[in-house]
């Protein structure tokens, strides 16, 4: 039991690892390309990634669970979580050419607390007094994070903040359907719906040529196949045996190996206002997922 919960969180680990060194490659990626563009070929190389993902877990206990749901109604649902990841990742993508990796990575993880909120007028779920401690505390460290002295803001914050409520807005809309599908069906609809968005809008406002994807190979392999196909994988198996709170924790972490990552690659160095800001951004995060971590707790020793 203990070794594989210890395995469990070695894959969140990796996969936090990934998702935060992915911000990387898509800053990386907007040195030659342009944001529709390269998350138009990003995405499809998840999708392709992902087919033989599902191929080699067809006969997963989940997998078999699901073989007789509606086509039908699994693309409805995956249309659906594939706005909200168009609407999200193009934000992202766009604000992240305005910004550095590590802070758009602490900005799109206030999804974390955002999805609780949100969950109290979408879902009717109630909410911890640690939710609404973590989301204040998530607000000031957003404030000495975004805000300078001058009370001016950056325009890539901004949309990596707006980009954050679409995210919550995709985890609430997976929540909802995801247990009446395939996970892994249900993720290559939404990022196939998401692929084709993203193409209608290179082609519509941008200029997508062969020579840019060439050149940006690396970065395109990391953000597709790395953070979708190999990631998600791992989430999955992570998941099976880490509750979703503890797991958020381990996950919320990718924004510390995104200004890492920054700081490596990139040479992005955060001022001192920016790190207590970055600190303040992490301990809400947490603290809005300790009631139900400790609730997990409890039912584990009950």
């Amino acid at each position: 039991m203990h070794s594989a919960k210890l395995r469990a969180d070695i894959y969140l680990l990796i996969t936090a690892i990934i998702w935060g060194f992915s911000f990387v490659s898509q800053r990386m990626g907007m040195d030659a390309m342009q944001p529709y563009g390269f998350n138009a070929v990003r995405f499809l190389l998840a999708a392709l990634s992902l087919i033989p993902v599902i191929w080699l877990m067809r006969n997963s206990a989940i997998e078999r669970a699901h073989k007789n749901d509606s086509l039908a109604s699994l693309i409805k649902a995956g249309l659906i979580c594939g706005l909200f990841l168009f609407a999200g990742s193009s934000l992202q993508q766009i604000g992240i050419q305005y910004t550095t990796a590590g802070k758009a990575a602490f900005i799109t993880g206030l999804y974390l607390v955002l999805v609780p909120v949100l969950g109290i007028y979408f879902l009717h779920e109630k909410t911890a007094i640690y939710t609404w401690l973590g989301a204040g505390l998530a607000v000031v460290g957003l404030y000495f994070l975004s805000i300078n002295a001058e009370l001016d803001i950056n325009r890539g914050d901004v949309l990596e903040l707006l980009g954050s409520f679409f995210w919550a807005g995709h985890v609430l809309a997976v929540f909802h359907w995801g247990r009446h599908f395939s996970p892994l069906k249900l993720s290559l609809v939404q990022i196939t719906v998401c692929m084709l968005l993203s193409f209608i809008a290179a082609f519509s406002f941008e200029t997508l040529l062969w020579s840019q994807i060439r050149v940006t190979v690396g970065p395109l392999l990391f953000a597709g196949i790395g953070s979708v196909g190999i990631a998600y994988t791992l989430q999955i198996l992570g998941q099976r045996e880490a509750p979703p709170a503890h797991a958020a924790v381990i996950l919320s972490m990718e924004t510390v190996f995104a200004a890492f990552g920054g700081w490596l690659f990139l040479t992005e160095v955060l001022t001192g206002r920016e790190l207590f800001g970055c600190l303040l951004m992490l301990a809400g995060m947490l603290l809005s997922q300790s009631g139900a971590w400790r609730k997990q707790a409890k039912g584990t020793l009950s």
